[in-house]
């Protein structure tokens, strides 16, 4: 297991993020980092592969589980952007931080998400460069890791048939998943990386669980939950309600008493 091997990875999320920046300076919209994020971490991950000695099944299913996951992430973000202008997010940050904001940018966007990508992916380096026997530890990663995008991958896509009918225009998506968590897809996302984490346990690996514990705090109180819905309730009150019944993370049944809808409320984002 190879600490240059490690700072390799470093370099190719940097290297895909300042692309990405180029880009984003072409277009004048910085949210496509959003589409390329997954993308970082599979650049580190593929890395971290060419140090695999031996290479083995074992490291191939990781692998493919990690290509998995980037795509179809990656895939129904730049597909959901797609024709849209910038992201409401990133054009507040785009007037407190103006003038010369587009140079700016580099550091605070893009090669801040990709030291975010380069320590989360830590449990890879580990699991795809140490030849090792997982056992029962691989089963249960495999297991977490499926329900994981279970979550994420439905959560995305009833929420995406949701918007596209008219009919819903003004109504909250309590439906499917998203009647047992207000976020099942971001609950979906910590599973999958939990999940690689468990991959590095037999690999004596424990420590990389600053990966997970990262993704964690940053989905449950940095850009995840709080920003979301900080902003929802602010601009649509009603929000609450859901709120209130709907448990935040991990999945549970809605709270007795308290009315399925309301009229004129929005959906969120």
């Amino acid at each position: 297991m190879s600490l240059s091997l490690y700072f390799l990875g470093l370099v190719s999320t940097l290297g895909l993020a300042t692309l990405t920046w180029v880009v984003s300076v072409l277009k004048r919209d910085v949210s496509i980092v959003d589409g390329v994020w997954a993308l970082m971490l599979l650049a580190a991950a593929a890395v971290y592969a060419t140090g695999a000695e031996p290479y083995t099944g074992r490291m191939t299913l990781i692998l493919t589980l990690v290509v998995l996951w980037a795509v179809r992430l990656s895939g129904h973000i730049i597909h959901r952007n797609w024709g849209e202008p910038e992201d409401r997010r990133y054009r507040d940050i785009r007037q407190k931080y103006e003038p010369n904001f587009a140079l700016k940018s580099l550091g605070l966007i893009f090669w801040f998400q990709a030291g975010l990508a380069w320590i989360i992916s830590m449990p890879l380096w580990p699991a795809l460069t140490v030849p090792v026997d997982g056992g029962a530890w691989d089963v249960l990663a495999v297991t977490v890791w499926t329900v994981g995008m279970i979550f994420e991958g439905v959560g995305d896509w009833q929420l995406s048939r949701f918007k596209a009918d008219p009919a819903n225009h003004g109504k909250v998506m309590d439906r499917g998943l998203w009647r047992y968590t207000r976020h099942p897809n971001y609950f979906g996302e910590c599973l999958i990386w939990w999940g690689f984490s468990l991959f590095a346990l037999p690999a004596g690996a424990w420590w990389t669980v600053v990966g997970p514990l990262l993704l964690t705090y940053m989905l449950l109180k940095f850009s995840g939950v709080t920003l979301v819905e900080q902003t929802i309730v602010e601009r649509r009150p009603a929000y609450r309600e859901y709120i209130a019944r709907t448990n935040a993370f991990i999945p549970g049944p809605p709270k007795q008493g308290v009315q399925a809808s309301i009229p004129g409320n929005r959906r969120h984002d």
